[in-house]
């Protein structure tokens, strides 16, 4: 694993530097960004930071209108970004959205096109360079025959995982490895997961996933519900809301740890786990938090904590389906607990957490007045104003910090989502960078994304331990 320098307070970088908040990429579609699922879209490399996106959308254009996979370089020194290369075809599918890292040659990869599909992996002619064409990129070898929702990192040993849903809502998720920079990739020795087999039928989840600081362990966190595609209401019904609900609220907070090494899967105690994990396991032995039938869209954030073990950002209904709330998990005095920090407009929101040498909690948030239920296509999966609150005594407490959010006489209107950090190709985090995306109009794809660039310009950013996310 590479060496990871020492960093300054992060408050103190904020005080002292200039802030840049600039767009790039036009005509995005919905989930131009993608939320914590399916990462990372951005590395940092030799100075300068690599970032993937869905852009391209006709103007005017409504619903589901194809947009493309496309790359763009920003040097942090001039503050710049290089012009834009198209990767591949258009498409409607906002899942093919591509995610890009770096093998242990500098090598870029790109991988879209995922949905219940193996997708186009593409890797970089040179080292560290996204070309100026798709001519300068290389197909690379098929990963998996079914892919969604692919999330990679960098592990120990210097190789790299992805994770991964195999199919549709209702299959396993799994991973699978590669030692020889992306040409064979090595799957586990069982699926992690796969909820609705042994008589469970059509139980799903969604899952999060963070390496442990030495890359030798993978941290899972996974939201369950039935996905009920025949619509019965009486599986659908909410005891708690006293009403059918559809899909889009998943139920209650699981965690397993992988050994990458073994394969073998634990629970937070660390008893040894079945795979792949069905419902039924699942709640007897993964759950960590019965939401007793509140539910979320997104899975959480996790974050490590000073001793390596994860800590959690989630968001989840409240008293009604139009009342959400953000709420940090941790583990305390052997339980776990958790503590409220903000409102959250929809159960969509999909955000980031970090955390300083100091122990300082940075929570970045998507906040709105009331639940955002416009009836737009854009609007479905949330969105909002950007916000950081942060908390100085181990999550105990939190107060809103400053308001990220674009100025609003030059985006009127807006909303934004799916804020994720910019990484090395190692893991860490490079401070004082964020992304996220944003739009107006509910029903076209006129979307854009944006940088947050915090830092001096001989200095784009110290390097955060990894998992500090």
């Amino acid at each position: 694993m590479q060496a990871i320098p020492a960093k300054i307070s992060t408050m103190q970088r904020r005080q002292e530097a200039d802030q840049l908040l600039v767009a790039f990429g036009h005509g995005g579609q919905i989930k131009m960004l993608y939320d914590r699922r399916q990462r990372p879209q951005s590395v940092y490399l030799n100075g300068k930071v690599h970032i993937v996106f869905n852009a391209g959308g006709q103007i005017g254009a409504r619903p589901k209108a194809p947009t493309k996979p496309m790359a763009v370089t920003y040097d942090p020194t001039t503050r710049e970004f290089s012009e834009i290369v198209t990767l591949g075809p258009a498409d409607t599918d906002h899942h093919y959205g591509p995610v890009i890292w770096a093998d242990g040659d500098d090598y870029l990869h790109v991988l879209f096109g995922c949905h219940r599909t193996p997708g186009t992996h593409l890797i970089s002619r040179q080292p560290a360079s996204i070309g100026s064409s798709l001519d300068d990129w290389d197909t690379g070898a098929q990963i998996a025959p079914g892919i969604s929702y692919p999330t990679i990192f960098r592990i120990h040993g210097n190789r790299e995982l992805i994770y991964y849903r195999t199919g549709g809502h209702t299959s396993s998720w799994t991973y699978r490895i590669t030692d020889d920079n992306g040409r064979t990739w090595a799957g586990a020795v069982a699926d992690v997961t796969d909820m609705d087999i042994n008589g469970r039928t059509e139980w799903s989840s969604y899952q999060a996933t963070l390496p442990s600081r030495d890359g030798k362990f993978l941290h899972v966190a996974f939201m369950t519900y039935d996905d009920n595609k025949s619509d019965d209401p009486k599986r659908f019904y909410n005891p708690r809301y006293g009403r059918a609900v559809g899909n889009e609220w998943k139920y209650n907070l699981y965690y397993v740890k992988i050994d990458l090494q073994s394969h073998d899967v634990t629970n937070f105690e660390g008893e040894g786990m079945k795979t792949p994990i069905d419902i039924d396991q699942a709640d007897a032995k993964c759950r960590i938090w019965d939401t007793k039938w509140r539910g979320a869209g997104v899975p959480p954030t996790i974050a490590l904590d000073k001793n390596g073990d994860p800590v959690f950002l989630h968001v989840l209904s409240e008293k009604t389906l139009e009342d959400h709330q953000y709420y940090y998990i941790w583990r305390a005095d052997g339980k776990w607990e958790q503590m409220p920090i903000a409102r959250s407009n929809h159960q969509w929101n999909s955000c980031h957490l970090a955390r300083d040498d100091d122990g300082t909690l940075h929570a970045y948030l998507i906040v709105g007045d009331g639940y955002l239920d416009t009836g737009g296509y854009m609007d479905r999966y949330g969105g909002g104003s950007v916000e950081e609150w942060i908390s100085a005594d181990k999550g105990n407490t939190w107060k809103k910090q400053r308001n990220l959010t674009p100025d609003e006489s030059a985006y009127p209107g807006w909303k934004y989502n799916n804020i994720q950090p910019v990484a090395r190709s190692d893991g860490s985090l490079v401070d004082g960078m964020l992304l996220f995306y944003g739009w107006k109009d509910k029903e076209a794809p006129e979307a854009e994304a944006f940088l947050l660039h915090e830092g001096t310009v001989h200095d784009p950013g110290i390097a955060m331990h990894r998992g500090d996310e």
